[in-house]
């Protein structure tokens, strides 16, 4: 690579150290991308053309290309060059023509890459790159990537997977910024946190340009924004730092379960208030020593006894008494039967395992409380709890959640990630609605008074341009569309859309449990019993209650992967069932792409039929061939209902079918139910869902099922009346 920056500074005096290192992170990124003259011309023409400075220099380019590719394709050949005594050989052909002007000395380190030639030092003068033909380089250079990764993912039977990357965050900081983040010692701390200019992107996507975050303390901030934008990566980066924070702010992301171990729900929660822990542990630790010493100085138990005061006082401070009682007032709240706490964590699934990462970050307080999607693992009672309890948070909270309710009753401000940026917003999610109807309507009407104003000018010009009586007036005309900014229409959101197939007509009630009873042993109590449930293509069906009350089980017996232990369940014979459970985005595999997932589901069907299912749901185009891996958890959602709807399914069985998706998409999913020609039962906590489709209710509770005759409300007003705080 010093071969070729060398020759380019030989050849073109003028250009400068920063050019030079644009150029040479160009070309080192990729490559065997360059070892065809069309390409390297493509990228590097723009950049030299202008610090091309006469006709000599713009003729010499071309052969600056051409010895770029010779160079290059010397440099990428298998084994490099020779590093032994024996004669060398000359790998590729290369146009000797361009070298004309150097010594035998300056060929043969072109040509076998030894880096011994004399820095040729470029002119002080100052040179600059047009922004825009950069931009065209940079364009391209993204295109190539994405092509690349794209024939990496369809490579025929010799697959190799891309493995997903790190969000790579860039942020403008200045000195003194970074100086009053670094003074913990400051009395004045400031808890606010202003992250100005900041970049993040994901692989070759770039997911925030130049992006503004104020959060003030003490505020609840809703995080919205449509799937896959990078709302879940911007927590991540916070909560690792990659971004500039105050070093004094204690931040805790909620994003993984904990470790099972042997330690119980409750301990696992007091253990994650480090002080108190470091209290206590000193305190045992002076006890035990004054126990075990004999006889001891008097200025020594003076100094102990002090020491002692001192951790009590502490100890009474932070209200360490209270500690175990406030522990379990939030397990409570959060699910946890007084049984359960004193169960060690090894023993939960994964969801309550959640949900304890969710009470240690409520029970430790941080300075900044980072919730991605905190209601996925709940149910409605532990939602109305946590609503609750986030209403009196004294610190900030950052939240990402698809649950319209929750942020209306949670929310002081919206952040809305679109196009790349973050907008503000003051209020809960309606009035965020709202006013960003407002301000689009607004955009709208600047975008058309701008253009009518350029179009009035622009008729002027083209009326007169060849009037040599107004070329005064035309040229006046033309530099005043110039001064004018830049004209863009409005950004808006694509709209969402999915649609069921229609199933072929059945008459009648088509699926059924009579006198239904179910246990997952002998030995075990009964979970279900005496469950009479029909339905048709007509039946719209919620079933709700509490977590591990049988709702998911219920949905198995009608799908037949659990058999009743008496009772019967009754199917017509032609009956098609599409089951969507709440894992089934986890059971994707990985390391395929989307068309793959439901051809290897599905085999012997025309491709064109896996694009137009997955395309029901909006995975079009190259989405299709992207690998599972790299998709959001709303696209591998939509993944998920395309293979649900390979069999044209007469009834739908939905168990928690929102939990990765955005309200946008919620609401798709919501219009394509309604205009479903099949039946749909449904378990969900989603109230907006919850309301738009169903008309019947069922309440799972006790091992029974019984109808709800006023349906959500009625189970919310239920829930209400139990909750305790």
């Amino acid at each position: 690579m010093k071969v070729i920056i060398d020759r380019i500074r030989s050849t073109l005096p003028a250009v400068n150290d920063d050019i030079l290192g644009y150029i040479k992170d160009i070309l080192e990124t990729n490559k065997s991308d360059y070892i065809d003259f069309q390409e390297v011309e493509d990228a590097l023409r723009p950049i030299l053309e202008e610090v091309a400075h006469n006709k000599k220099e713009q003729e010499a380019i071309t052969d600056l290309c051409q010895f770029v590719v010779d160079q290059l394709r010397l440099e990428t050949l298998p084994n490099g060059h020779n590093s032994t005594n024996e004669p060398k050989k000359l790998l590729a052909p290369v146009s000797i023509g361009h070298y004309s002007g150097t010594t035998y000395d300056e060929i043969s380190s072109a040509l076998f890459n030894m880096s011994d030639r004399t820095n040729i030092k470029p002119l002080n003068e100052s040179t600059t790159v047009s922004q825009k033909k950069l931009e065209k380089v940079e364009a391209k250079l993204r295109e190539k990537q994405e092509k690349r990764a794209r024939d990496v993912v369809t490579n025929g039977e010799n697959k190799v997977q891309p493995k997903l990357e790190d969000a790579v965050v860039s942020q403008a900081t200045n000195k003194r910024l970074l100086a009053d983040n670094e003074n913990t010692d400051s009395t004045s701390k400031s808890f606010d946190i202003h992250i100005d200019n900041f970049d993040v992107s994901y692989g070759n996507k770039m997911l925030i340009l130049g992006g503004t975050l104020d959060l003030i303390y003490g505020r609840r901030y809703g995080f919205v924004g449509r799937n896959g934008l990078g709302k879940s990566t911007l927590l991540r980066v916070m909560a690792n730092r990659n971004l500039v924070l105050p070093a004094h702010i204690r931040i805790l992301h909620v994003e993984q379960e904990i470790e099972g171990t042997d330690t119980i729900a409750l301990q696992s929660v007091l253990e994650c208030d480090e002080r108190r822990n470091a209290l206590l542990t000193e305190e045992k630790e002076i006890n035990k020593r004054l126990h075990l010493s004999n006889g001891s100085s008097a200025a020594q138990d003076n100094f102990i006894s002090k020491r002692l005061t001192a951790i009590y006082a502490e100890l009474e401070s932070i209200e360490a008494d209270k500690a175990e009682s406030r522990a379990a007032v939030i397990l409570c709240g959060l699910g946890f039967s007084p049984q359960m706490q004193g169960m060690a964590t090894k023993q939960f699934s994964g969801g309550w395992r959640m949900r304890l990462a969710l009470a240690r970050a409520l029970f430790s307080k941080p300075d900044l409380l980072l919730l991605d999607e905190p209601t996925n693992m709940l149910d409605l009672k532990a939602i109305i709890w946590l609503e609750n309890y986030l209403q009196t948070w004294k610190s900030t909270i950052l939240v990402v959640s698809h649950d319209r309710t929750f942020l209306n009753t949670v929310a002081t401000d919206i952040l809305h990630l679109n196009a790349q940026k973050v907008d503000s917003y003051r209020g809960n999610y309606d009035t965020f609605v709202s006013a960003r109807s407002e301000r689009l309507k607004n955009q709208q009407r600047e975008y058309e008074a701008q253009k009518e104003y350029r179009d009035h000018i622009q008729v002027f010009i083209d009326r007169f341009r060849y009037n040599a009586n107004r070329a005064a007036q035309v040229q006046s005309k033309l530099k005043l569309i110039e001064k004018l900014p830049i004209l863009r229409p409005v950004d808006k959101e694509l709209e969402v859309h999915f649609k069921f197939p229609d199933p072929e007509p059945l008459h009648g009630t088509i699926l059924q449990l009579d006198e239904v009873a179910f246990a997952y042993s002998k030995n075990s109590p009964l979970l279900l019993n005496n469950i009479n449930l029909s339905a048709n293509l007509s039946s719209r069906i919620c079933i709700m209650g509490e977590n591990g009350s049988g709702k998911t089980t219920l949905l198995k017996l009608l799908v037949e992967e659990l058999e009743p232990l008496k009772g019967q369940r009754h199917g017509h014979r032609n009956l098609a069932l599409g089951y969507f459970t709440q894992h089934f985005v986890d059971q994707l595999p990985m390391n395929v792409n989307c068309v793959e997932v439901l051809q290897a589901r599905f085999p012997g069907k025309p491709i064109e039929q896996y694009r137009t299912e997955l395309g029901r749901f909006g995975i079009t185009g190259d989405t299709a061939l992207q690998s599972v891996m790299s998709l959001s958890g709303g696209q591998k959602c939509r993944v998920a209902f395309s293979l649900m709807c390979m069999k044209n399914p007469h009834i739908l069985i939905l168990d928690e079918p929102t939990n990765h998706l955005d309200m946008e998409t919620i609401e798709a999913l919501a219009d394509a139910i309604k205009k479903f020609q099949g039946g749909v039962v449904l378990v969900s906590h989603d109230e907006l869902l919850i309301k738009r489709v169903c008309t019947e209710a069922w309440l799972c509770r006790n091992g029974s099922v019984t109808a709800l005759e006023y349906g959500f409300e009625q189970y919310k007003k239920l829930i209400e009346s139990e909750l305790q705080y």
